[in-house]
């Protein structure tokens, strides 16, 4: 299966459905079977002891497993997480941009599984280890259509 939309088309769409993401996150490689998302690391993201909190890394690996739906399926702004699992295994950098690799174990009609693996940006030990599952709204349905 190819991709429905390239970087540029999913960022502009994502800024359009949910434009929090844009001042936070970007794309950094898309391809059929990978995606890398940067997380924009602000003070915001942090947490006492200068580590990029748990929110923080869930919304990466959220927003990275999000994007690569959007880039397979095409513009389905309510596509909806309804499952997540994560591992955090050490302490991300503070001061440091977080990248996560973003890969879709499953791409089915209705549901979408995901596996992120996020680090800070420079190393290639794992900070945080994701799996999230995504409702794909039916095809015809009024919320497949609401993008």
């Amino acid at each position: 299966m190819s991709l429905a939309l390239n970087i540029e088309e999913l960022m502009g769409y994502m800024a359009s459905v949910f434009p929090q993401v844009s001042d936070d996150f970007a794309i950094e490689e898309l391809s059929e079977d990978r995606l890398i998302m940067r997380l924009k690391v602000a003070h915001r993201h942090l947490r006492p002891g200068g580590t990029v909190s748990g929110p923080s890394m869930f919304a990466l690996a959220d927003c990275g497993v999000y994007a690569m739906v959007l880039a397979r399926v095409g513009r389905q702004g309510l596509a909806v997480t309804t499952s997540c699992s994560m591992d955090f295994m050490r302490k991300p950098e503070g001061g440091v941009d977080m990248l996560a690799e973003v890969r879709l174990l499953k791409l089915g009609k209705l549901l979408a599984v995901g596996d992120v693996l996020m680090r800070s940006e420079g190393s290639d030990k794992i900070v945080a280890r994701a799996t999230m599952t995504y409702s794909i709204p039916p095809a015809g349905s009024v919320a497949a259509n609401a993008g």
